[in-house]
């Protein structure tokens, strides 16, 4: 209960910035939400293992049973090796011309609001020296106004509130700085796998085509 009461006062205290520190900090948290619930359990899927698994069917010349792999799974990496599969039957440049294309439609929605968390951190900041600045022009203001002998508790007293702003905001940065780093990792690992698995397909497919001919 102390700890509530403790954290009640120090908003209260820190004045109107404090909500809106608050208010940018809850839009990235759900916005963090959204982006590793889609890059953890929708995008993401085991690279190396997909791959070894098409692989098997490929070179059983199961082409189809290799689509219906991919076709079974929502992740990114199916999609892209799937619209390559398609046109296992074509030549090489219409097989990279098809990755390349799904590629550009898949990896937008990877990366989709991730730029959101870093303007959101930015923002904690620059909201948490705003409020600093506004408490400080209100400390001096009422300083001036005071009796004499009461100019440095009431100085001492408005600091301490401006300062309520600045360490929120950089709480709430460094935290979604902490978060945007996370997912960026996830990002960047599910576009690499989409660049390696995608030449490594081409290459498969090429060799086995030149096997058969």
């Amino acid at each position: 209960m102390e700890i509530i009461q403790w954290t009640i006062r120090f908003i209260v205290e820190g004045g109107i910035f404090m909500y809106v520190i608050l208010a940018v900090w809850a839009f990235a948290l759900a916005v963090a939400l959204e982006r590793f619930k889609k890059l953890s359990y929708t995008y993401d899927v085991d690279g190396p293992s997909f791959m070894n698994e098409l692989q098997r069917y490929i070179l059983s010349n199961d082409i189809q049973g290799a689509i219906r792999v991919c076709s079974g799974s929502q992740a990114a990496l199916p999609r892209v090796l799937k619209s390559g599969l398609k046109r296992a039957n074509q030549g090489t440049e219409q097989v990279q011309n098809a990755i390349d294309a799904t590629a550009l439609e898949v990896i937008p929605k990877i990366e989709q609001r991730l730029s959101y968390l870093q303007l959101a951190a930015n923002l904690s900041t620059l909201f948490g020296l705003l409020g600093t600045i506004q408490g400080l022009i209100q400390s001096f203001s009422a300083v001036s106004a005071a009796d004499p002998t009461q100019k440095a508790e009431v100085l001492a007293k408005g600091i301490a509130v401006a300062m309520n702003t600045t360490a929120l905001g950089l709480l709430a940065a460094i935290t979604i700085m902490m978060i945007h780093a996370f997912l960026m990792s996830k990002s960047e690992k599910i576009v690499n796998e989409i660049d390696e698995f995608a030449v490594k397909l081409q290459d498969l497919l090429g060799t086995k085509k030149a096997i058969d001919d």
